[in-house]
């Protein structure tokens, strides 16, 4: 009898632990444009604020998007789920210079800083099994300052890895 009532005690402690709901997570940016890592802060079950320390253009830009989430778009599956939001960014990218002076070339590298908006759009896969999400997105940007000045980049694709704790 000791031993039952030892096991109902641990399978509802562990149920208990599994059962608990998730405030924050971070994971990995997989992108060819502008791969980072990230970190997600939950306020409720259909909106998130996420930071995003990102490389792009030999540099650094940190984001702050703001992302709201829809569990029962897809019918065939509660675990996928549908987010979009927007957000802006800032960093600063480098590039190299080539002048000719006196027929000889010459690099030069040059900075600059970097500052816009960016939305995104994506589907993630929630694993009750374990504390994961994979996801699907695209963050299209504008850039206001840079070194094109304004500057449109839609394609920005990535696959995200997120762990939930």
């Amino acid at each position: 009898m000791r031993r039952f009532l030892v096991i109902i005690v641990f399978f509802f402690v562990v149920g208990s632990v599994f059962a608990q709901g998730y405030k924050q997570s971070a994971g990995i940016r997989a992108s060819w444009a502008s791969p980072g890592l990230e970190y997600r802060y939950y306020t409720g079950e259909q909106h998130s604020f996420r930071g995003l320390l990102a490389i792009r253009n030999r540099g650094l830009q940190l984001h702050a998007l703001s992302e709201f989430y829809q569990y029962d778009l897809f019918s065939f599956s509660y675990q996928l789920v549908f987010f979009y939001g927007a957000g802006v960014h800032a960093g600063f990218e480098s590039w190299d210079e080539i002048s000719e002076v006196n027929e000889q070339r010459r690099a030069e590298t040059r900075s600059a800083f970097l500052a816009g908006v960016d939305g995104v759009v994506g589907v993630e896969y929630l694993f009750y099994e374990a504390p994961v999400k994979l996801g699907i997105e695209v963050k299209p940007y504008l850039d206001f300052f840079g070194k094109n000045g304004f500057d449109v980049y839609l394609p920005d694709f990535a696959l995200t890895v997120r762990y939930l704790f």
